[in-house]
């Protein structure tokens, strides 16, 4: 399959369209599901996954919710689409086989190039039922992925028990197989050294944190994922409901940073948003880190009103298409380390030029004139 063909697959988040986008990039809401009389897990075999592949296969094409649906099993496509889906936060780390031993026999994706619904097939679960959305939309993701769930349950016996709930192969995901994350942007908290009091306080309320690409990733550009750490003993209202009281101080306690930051450091916190601008407007050469530590800055600025004219959605898109597979599916071809870089800051200098101006206010937050102003000197 040709990933290109496709467009925005699996983009449709990007649009920056969700409450509090500016601070919250995405939602996504996953649920664990196996089959019965199939092992799963570690214990699962080659007849297993490719038993399951087949029921899954069969039954898409009956559900409404995955008209049009697309099957792309991950030994059969190259590297670098498995790498694309990766990035693009389609597939995980483990399914694509990033660990170097490749996925593994009929693991799979399912997915909907007009919407926002999903299912990996073969990952540490049979199935990973999933939902990503805009902005902070708990809800709305939920009830998405909640209407698949009934959907395939009406045509496949999932692994089910009277008193634990949903079997899964991780014992943190048995009962309802619910892991609800949101991706947020916290820098007025990195920058004001709040950071580590707000990511104590959500292992204290059974919250946990991640970097961009999941569970074993970094955190960088000051982007965080948190997520749920347990589902067993709570339904999927009290875990969604949970989830979304705390990202919700979180959002309050990132509004009240920014504001702190502008009331004692204005200038240079300006400095620093600009400084940031300015190297992805013109910089040569860029690693995806740099691109990610910079983007926060110029985040920050964008949503403080500081650098007119730049959208959201627009720096959603650079964070996602400066990515490596992105650039050499661009390129047609593999690129090298250094080239790459150079692939990668000349795509965000061309971004960054559609913008329209972005051009400083001289006079703001400084005690120079304004140009065509008098200086108070003859």
């Amino acid at each position: 399959m040709d990933i290109t063909s496709l467009g925005d697959f699996g983009l449709a988040w990007l649009d920056a369209s969700g409450p509090h986008s500016d601070i919250v990039l995405s939602t996504r809401v996953r649920l664990a599901r196996n089959l019965q009389g199939h092992a799963f897990g570690a214990r699962a075999r080659v007849n297993d996954r490719k038993a399951v592949l087949e029921q899954v296969r069969e039954v898409a094409g009956e559900l409404e919710l995955l008209k049009g649906f697309t099957l792309l099993e991950l030994q059969a496509v190259e590297p670098r689409v498995r790498r694309i889906l990766l990035e693009r936060h389609i597939a995980s780390r483990e399914l694509v086989g990033e660990n170097g031993s490749g996925p593994s026999p009929s693991a799979a994706v399912v997915t909907c190039a007009s919407g926002p619904l999903g299912i990996m097939v073969n990952e540490e679960d049979h199935l990973r039922l999933q939902s990503l959305l805009s902005g902070l939309t708990l809800r709305d993701a939920w009830r998405l992925v909640d209407r698949l769930d009934e959907e395939m349950g009406a045509h496949l016996p999932f692994a089910y028990h009277g008193e634990f709930g949903y079997l899964t192969s991780c014992p943190t995901n048995v009962g309802t197989g619910l892991r609800a994350s949101v991706f947020m942007h916290l820098p007025g908290l990195v920058l004001t050294k709040e950071i580590g009091r707000v990511l104590q306080g959500l292992s204290q309320v059974g919250l946990t944190f991640r970097g961009l690409y999941g569970e074993g990733s970094e955190v960088v550009g000051n982007f965080f994922q948190i997520s749920n750490q347990t589902t067993l003993g709570k339904s999927e209202d009290d875990l969604i409901d949970h989830l979304e009281k705390i990202v919700q101080q979180v959002i309050q306690y990132e509004q009240h940073a920014r504001h702190v930051l502008m009331r004692d450091a204005a200038s240079v916190t300006e400095d620093k948003i600009w400084r940031a601008y300015g190297l992805l407007r013109y910089a040569r050469s860029l690693s995806f880190e740099e691109v990610m530590n910079l983007l926060s800055g110029v985040r920050l600025g964008a949503s403080m009103k500081l650098l007119p004219g730049l959208s959201v959605y627009t720096l959603n898109k650079i964070m996602i298409f400066t990515q490596a597979a992105h650039l050499e599916q661009a390129a047609g071809r593999e690129l090298p380390p250094l080239e790459c870089d150079a692939h990668r800051a000349a795509f965000v200098r061309r971004i960054l030029a559609t913008e329209g101006d972005v051009s400083p206010d001289i006079g703001h937050g400084s005690d120079g004139p304004t140009p065509g102003q008098p200086s108070g000197k003859e």
